[in-house]
């Protein structure tokens, strides 16, 4: 099959495109790569799947050397006709939009960057695979939709129309919005609610790099809320692995929408996270206790039950396991910002 993957040169978008170049998939990735975290990190995931450069011209195509499966060009999804252009010459049988802009902290400082890239730009692919029919359409949303809530575990079925930040109202918008274009044009979507991805190439704006370069230079770390709170870490495989099998898992009926939450269904204090990865690194950091910060939740924590039920597969491996391949990589050579 032939896969349109956005974001591409993120995180789970490189952990993805590399997997499913390994089964056989013809895939066409797209990233604006953008500067809001340090360049030299997708320009190097690009590198490990066979594009070879420090610069890209926008919009041309660019062919791996490693396998002729896997093109790639800069695109930027706010680009109607650049998008439009792509779908005109390439047959997509699915699309996995993983592209966004990313983090919550950030979405209060610059609310047009993520109405522009998560709402505007979701549109504008929706809009593409309505005119270019596909068998389905995977997309990012977030366990950021959850807010405030308290119950927990947080169930698909829980409400979710309290956002905390405006990148969890963007996210929250696009789940709507599939909803509306599964109603009205049969579209088959389905909406992946990750909770706390990490592992090996992850995001410098995460506490497992943020933590680790700060930890290794002897500098303290930011621990927001005093210490008290708690994420469903989930590890990069276990991610790739639930997105690959829900490929499979087309939605049907008069309403072809579903959201799925994916995550290890099992909340570890930050206090623990961070214990796991000084043992790691051979080192105690030192720690900032600060206020719990705008547009932060105390705890997250997800329901697995329907993606169990779906796909037959539970995220498994545990904070001890990733941390310890996290570290591996982040100590290695391949990590492009490690000093």
């Amino acid at each position: 099959m032939k896969t349109l993957i956005t974001g591409a040169a993120g995180f789970i978008g490189y952990h993805l495109t590399r997997r499913l170049l390994a089964e056989g998939h013809d895939i066409v990735g797209i990233d604006s790569l953008n500067d809001y975290y340090d360049v030299r990190l997708k320009y190097a995931r690009l590198a490990e799947l066979g594009i070879h450069a420090t610069s890209l011209t926008y919009g041309t195509s660019y062919r791996s050397e490693n396998t002729s499966a896997f093109q790639f060009r800069t695109l930027r999804l706010e680009d109607r006709t650049a998008l439009e252009e792509l779908f005109s010459a390439e047959s997509f049988d699915q699309i996995i939009h993983l592209a966004a802009q990313a983090g919550v902290r950030y979405s209060l400082k610059n609310p047009y960057a993520y109405i522009d890239s998560n709402v505007c730009g979701f549109v504008n692919l929706l809009e593409c695979g309505r005119r270019h029919p596909l068998r389905h359409f995977l997309y990012a949303s977030s366990s950021s939709v959850y807010g405030g809530n308290t119950k927990v575990p947080f169930s698909e079925e829980d409400d979710v129309n309290k956002p905390v930040s405006l990148y969890a109202a963007t996210k929250r918008s696009d789940e709507l919005i599939a909803q509306v274009y599964a109603q009205c044009y049969g579209m088959p979507l389905s909406g992946l609610r990750f909770f706390t991805v990490y592992g090996p190439w992850g995001r410098p704006d995460m506490a497992p790099i943020l933590f680790s370069r700060a930890i290794l230079a002897g500098e303290p770390i930011k621990v927001f809320n005093y210490g008290h709170m708690e994420r469903d870490f989930t590890y990069i495989d276990d991610i790739i692995e639930s997105v690959v099998r829900l490929i499979e898992c087309i939605p049907s009926g008069p309403v072809p929408a579903e959201i799925y939450n994916i995550g290890e269904g099992k909340p570890i204090s930050l206090m623990e996270f961070i214990h796991t990865l000084e043992l790691e690194l051979g080192r105690t950091a030192t720690l900032d206790m600060q206020p719990m910060q705008p547009g932060n939740v105390s705890r997250t924590w997800a329901d697995t039950t329907k993606l169990q039920q779906t796909i037959h597969f539970q995220p498994h491996i545990s904070l001890k396991e990733g941390i310890h391949r996290f570290a591996q990589w982040y100590l290695s050579d391949q990590n492009p910002l490690h000093a």
